[in-house]
């Protein structure tokens, strides 16, 4: 029971930040964590020692969730703008922190699918193997998930060529043609030109 407990003690952070990033809410997301971490204490017994333990803990807090916004959709739940309006605001000549809000916003728009692939492997670090059996899905189900999450996100966030394993491009005006696109029509201005000659 003690080595229990101070193995779950060690996962509150990361149930914390994953729950934050669900529920775009800290009130919300700690309540989430609060409810999900009273009932594994009280469903300890269904853990297998041995097994994953924040794998168990993260199938929880998921299936909470998703519990919590089936619900909160029948319900028609609205949030008045009084509660939000602090999270709102963003402070002025902000690059980095409007980078951040741009890339939260993006992933916001993403289907849920793709969102949680993307949060439990991009912030959580899990394998896809555990973000698997999180969901409740084939591996290459959480792999094509998050393929088009991350391309999507690439078009939003105006990114339009990786330069380098792991690394990406931006693109000053993302609604200007690329370079390629660019070199493509005068290709064919050059071309059309020495046929015409």
């Amino acid at each position: 029971m003690t080595d229990f407990l101070q193995v779950l003690q060690t996962e509150i952070p990361r149930l914390r930040r994953y729950a934050r990033a669900l529920t775009r809410d800290w009130s919300r997301a700690d309540d989430l964590v609060q409810n999900r971490l009273m009932r594994a204490i009280a469903k300890r017994d269904l853990w297998q020692p041995g097994t994953d333990l924040r794998a168990w803990l993260f199938t929880i807090l998921h299936n909470q969730h998703v519990n919590d916004v089936r619900r909160s959709v029948r319900e028609s739940a609205r949030v008045p703008v009084e509660e939000v309006g602090a999270t709102l605001t963003v402070p002025p000549n902000a690059v980095s922190a409007l980078q951040l809000r741009d890339l939260d916003r993006a992933i916001a728009t993403l289907p849920a699918e793709q969102r949680q692939a993307i949060l439990l492997v991009g912030l959580e670090g899990l394998s896809y193997e555990k973000v698997a059996a999180i969901l409740d899905v084939p591996v290459g189900t959480v792999r094509s998930r998050l393929s088009r999450g991350r391309d999507t996100l690439r078009k939003r966030m105006g990114i339009t060529q990786r330069t380098a394993p792991g690394t990406c491009r931006r693109r000053a005006n993302p609604l200007a043609p690329s370079p390629t696109a660019r070199l493509r029509v005068n290709r064919r201005r050059y071309s059309s030109r020495s046929i015409g000659a």
